[in-house]
């Protein structure tokens, strides 16, 4: 391949680099060739020479389980700006190399809200809108506003509005019939300047504030006591090798939920009225966390050679030192296979496996 008439010329391609320090899992996969990109000029220059590439963020929700015979195109875009404000609202403008959890900060330290329950989620922010990440009760979705692509085939611009994007549980379009077709150069989100709309009602927000006698609680005290929870029960990448929550927690109807609850009494549930799910079922249907059905068959803590699960939270599966990627899937199988035979439940894996 020759780059001489074109800029790529420009930009240092590297040969056969390990993606050890470029994924969270700490997979030492090799790619072929390798290039950090940091401008939109750039990229597009490569697209117009190259399509047998590999689109790499922050490397937080993916497991490598081969080398990588192509060239690996690592976003690193930067720059957060305010390109409208109202009297209550601002939009604000990240690219997608960004830092997920630093973006969140900054906004904090803005007094912006409706990204506090976001908060430590790993990864950069160009990713966060394939997945619709959430937690807490909360969801990229609910704050997005806009974001801007590059197609791959093309090198043509693109912007998306909300509605576009078809943002579900852990979904959306780029998921799905747009998947590998785009690159996403930059998020718009439309925040709260003031009268901030809290959610302290999922997961052990409010007892945590309660503790903290926390009456009247701010963005930033939401923010710190979902930064310790998760620190309480999730394992820091730079000590251990994880990406996060690795299985969806799986969406059931109420026929099977309460056939379930008879056979399981104590089994915990989080109900979705038909409302917020009217897609799927004009019924209620129910949220069961998949961390409870792993631990329930017996894998909280159990290690397999370098693979295991997390000692403190079941859904997450950790590297302890050189697992291979073939390796943690082959576990992530044998618990998707334990749970089906267990509890009639399929869990969905929320990483995208390579």
């Amino acid at each position: 391949m020759h780059f001489q008439n074109t800029r790529i010329s420009n930009l240092k391609i590297q040969q056969n680099i390990s993606l050890k320090n470029y994924n969270t899992f700490g997979i030492d996969a090799i790619a072929s060739r390798f290039v950090s990109v940091n401008s939109i000029d750039d990229l597009i220059d490569i697209l117009a020479v190259e399509q047998n590439i590999f689109i790499l963020g922050g490397g937080s929700n993916l497991l490598l389980t081969n080398d990588l015979n192509k060239l690996v195109l690592h976003i690193d875009l930067k720059g957060i700006d305010t390109i409208k404000e109202t009297e209550n609202e601002v939009f604000i403008k990240v690219q997608a190399g960004e830092n997920w959890h630093d973006f969140v900060l900054w906004a904090i330290e803005n007094d912006f809200g409706g990204l506090e329950n976001l908060s430590l989620i790993p990864g950069n922010v160009g990713t966060s809108p394939i997945q619709n990440i959430g937690a807490y009760g909360v969801e990229i979705k609910d704050c997005f506003y806009k974001l801007k692509a590059i197609e791959i085939v093309t090198g043509n611009r693109r912007v998306f509005t909300k509605d576009e994007c078809e943002f579900g549980y852990r979904n959306s379009v780029f998921k799905n019939e747009l998947k590998g077709k785009y690159i996403i150069t930059s998020v718009i989100f439309k925040l709260t300047k003031q009268h901030h709309k809290l959610n302290t009602t999922y997961g052990a927000i409010q007892t945590e504030l309660e503790k903290r006698e926390i009456k009247e609680p701010t963005i930033k005290d939401i923010s710190d006591v979902v930064i310790d929870i998760r620190n309480s029960k999730l394992p820091n990448p730079k000590e251990i090798g994880n990406s996060g929550s690795f299985f969806k927690n799986p969406v059931i109807s109420k026929e099977q939920f309460l056939q379930l609850q008879k056979k399981n009494p104590q089994i915990p549930f989080y109900e979705i009225k038909a409302t917020q799910n009217s897609k799927l079922t004009t019924h209620n249907s129910f949220k069961i966390p998949a961390g409870w059905l792993i631990e329930q068959c017996g894998f909280k803590g159990k290690r397999f050679g370098d693979a295991g699960v997390h000692e403190k939270q079941a859904l997450v599966l950790v590297n302890y030192d050189n697992a291979t990627g073939q390796e943690i899937y082959a576990l992530a199988q044998k618990i998707q296979q334990t749970v089906l035979d267990s509890f009639g439940i399929e869990l969905a894996i929320e990483v995208n496996v390579v």
